[in-house]
C-alpha cells in the first residue's frame, strides 16, 4: 500500500515546561532512519515493532551527547498513525528538548501542524473522524464521566451506531435510485411501507441521540450553578462549603460580596461551577452594591441552573416563591429553593418548607434545607444537585451513547430534518427523484460525523483545535 505521506513530521508529545520526563513524537516514511542516524544502538533501524531501545542520542556533526534516552518503536501499520512511529522518552529539561527537537530537524523531520499526528490517524483509516475528536475529548476530561463518554466515543461506540443506521438507509437509498434508472417504466424497487417502517426507526434512533446532547453538553463543559439570594442568607458560606475552602469573604455585614466569586468541583463525576454573586435587595447601601445587585440578575439570565439561597429564620415559603417569580421571569430555568440556617429555625418553621405534607410549602422548585455554616445538610445538596442535573437518562451511561459534540448535534439535526422530509414525501406520493434527494442528503448529514463525506476546511477546522504533538 502506498503511503499517503512522504514527509516525517516531529512535535513534543508531553506539555511544555521543565520536568521528570519528556516525549517526543515523529512518525513518517523517514522516522526511523531519522533516529536512526542519531542514536548510539544501530540496531534500531533493523528492530521490530512494539520495542523499546535504550541507549544515547548524539549529534553526528559535533559528536556531542544530548540525553541518554529510551525508545519507543512501533512499525506500520500497527501505531497509532499507521505509519512508522518513533518515541523518544528524554529528560525533561526545556534546553534538553529543543536541542533534540533542532538535530531531528537537521536530519530531515519537519514540525508537525496543531492535530497532524491524529489528522494522519484519521486520513490513513486508523480512526474515524467522531474517533479522532473523541481523543481531544479524552484529554480535556476532567471528570468522570466525561472521561467514561469520551472514551467510548474513543473505542467506536457511537460511530458504530452510525454505520449502523446509513447501512440500512443505504439498502433502500440504492432502490430508489435504481428505478430512476428505469423511470420510463414505472416500476417500484423499493418497498414504501418497508420504507415508514426503518425511517420510524432511523429517526427514533438519531432523535435520541440529539435528546442526549443537553446531557452531553453537561457532561462535556459542566454546569454553571448561580447562587443568588438576599444579603446575608449565607451565599459565601454555601460556596465555601461546597468548595471545602475558604473561598469567598464571610461577615456578618450585609452588602460583603460585590462582584462574581466562582470556582469549580466535580460531584458524583460531574462538573458544577458554583457562581456566588452580591445580595438581592430593592435599595442597595451605595453605587457599587448596585451595580453588583445588577450583575447578579444578569448572571442568572447566564445560568444553567439557579441555586436561590434563603434564610429560613427570616423569609417564608410564600416569599421564597414570590422572589424566584421575580427574578426568574422570562426565563426557562431549572431552579433548586435552599434555606439555610436550619440550626436556627424553629421546628414549625421547618415544617412549613416540607413539600412532603398535604399542609406542607406551597413552593413549586425543590426545596433542600441546610445549616451551611455548619456543614449541615450539605449531602443531601449534593445528592439533589446531581440528580436535578443527571436526571434518570445518566443510569446506562456507561453503555449508552450520548452526544457531546456541537457539530454532531448540528448533523444529527440535518439528518432529522431530511428523514423528515423523506416521511413526509412518502405520505404525500412524492415522485422518486425527490425521495431519493431528501434520503441522500441524511445519508450525507451522518456521514460528516464520522468523516465518510468530509471537507478540507472541515479537517482544518477540526484538526487545528488539537494541541501540538497530537
Amino acid at each position: 500500500m502506498t503511503p499517503l505521506f512522504t514527509d516525517t513530521i516531529v512535535a513534543l508529545s508531553t506539555p511544555p515546561g521543565a520536568g521528570a520526563l519528556a516525549i517526543i513524537r515523529l512518525s513518517g516514511p523517514a522516522a526511523v532512519p531519522i533516529t536512526a542516524a542519531v542514536f548510539s544502538k544501530k540496531a534500531l533501524a533493523d528492530a521490530p515493532g512494539n520495542t523499546l531501545h535504550y541507549g544515547t542520542l548524539r549529534d553526528p556533526t559535533t559528536g556531542e551527547t544530548l540525553d541518554e534516552v529510551v525508545m519507543s518503536l512501533f512499525r506500520a501499520p500497527r501505531s497509532f498513525t499507521r505509519e512508522d512511529v518513533i518515541e523518544i522518552s528524554c529528560h525533561g529539561s526545556d534546553y534538553v528538548v529543543r536541542q533534540v527537537l533542532a538535530l531531528l530537524l537537521r536530519q530531515g523531520a519537519r514540525l508537525a501542524e496543531a492535530g497532524e499526528f491524529t489528522k494522519r490517524a484519521f486520513l490513513n483509516g486508523a480512526l474515524d473522524l467522531a474517533q479522532a475528536e473523541a481523543v481531544a475529548d479524552l484529554i480535556a476530561a476532567d471528570s468522570a464521566l466525561s472521561h467514561r463518554v469520551a472514551l467510548n466515543q474513543l473505542r467506536g461506540g457511537f460511530s458504530q451506531e452510525l454505520r449502523e443506521l446509513r447501512a440500512r438507509l443505504i439498502k433502500f437509498a440504492a432502490l430508489l435510485e435504481l428505478e430512476l434508472d428505469f423511470g420510463e417504466e414505472d416500476v417500484e424497487f423499493a418497498d414504501r411501507s418497508g420504507l415508514a417502517q426503518l425511517l420510524a426507526e432511523v429517526r427514533g434512533v438519531v432523535l435520541g441521540l440529539l435528546r442526549s446532547f443537553e446531557l452531553g453538553n453537561v457532561i462535556k463543559n459542566g454546569i454553571t450553578a448561580v447562587i443568588a439570594g438576599r444579603p446575608n442568607a449565607g451565599k459565601s458560606t454555601l460556596l465555601n462549603a461546597l468548595l471545602r475552602e475558604e473561598r469567598a469573604i464571610v461577615s456578618a455585614i450585609p452588602g460583603t460580596t460585590r462582584d462574581f466569586i466562582e470556582d469549580e468541583v466535580s460531584l458524583d463525576g460531574l462538573r458544577f461551577r458554583f457562581v456566588d454573586t452580591a445580595g438581592l435587595r430593592d435599595n442597595p447601601a451605595d453605587e457599587v452594591e448596585a451595580i453588583g445587585v445588577q450583575r447578579t440578575r444578569q448572571r442568572v439570565r447566564q445560568a444553567a441552573l439557579l441555586l436561590y439561597l434563603f434564610d429560613l429564620t427570616e423569609m417564608t415559603p410564600a416569599e421564597v416563591q414570590a422572589e424566584i417569580n421575580e427574578l426568574t421571569t422570562g426565563l426557562d430555568l431549572p431552579v433548586l429553593a435552599i434555606g439555610n440556617k436550619t440550626d436556627l429555625a424553629t421546628p414549625d418553621t421547618l415544617a412549613s418548607f416540607d413539600t412532603d405534607t398535604p399542609t406542607g410549602s406551597p413552593l413549586t422548585v425543590p426545596v433542600v434545607l441546610v445549616a451551611a455554616g455548619q456543614n449541615q445538610g450539605l449531602e443531601a445538596l449534593q445528592t439533589t444537585l446531581v440528580a436535578q442535573v443527571r436526571g434518570a437518562a445518566l443510569e446506562n451511561t456507561a453503555s449508552a451513547t450520548i452526544v457531546t459534540n456541537v457539530r454532531h448535534a448540528r448533523a444529527l439535526e440535518m439528518a432529522a430534518s431530511h428523514l423528515a422530509a423523506v416521511q413526509a414525501g412518502l405520505d404525500t406520493g412524492r415522485g422518486t427523484e425527490l425521495l431519493a434527494a431528501d434520503l441522500r442528503h441524511a445519508l450525507a448529514a451522518l456521514g460528516e460525523i464520522t468523516g465518510e463525506i468530509s471537507s478540507e476546511d472541515l479537517l482544518t477546522s477540526i484538526f487545528t483545535q488539537f494541541c501540538i504533538g497530537k
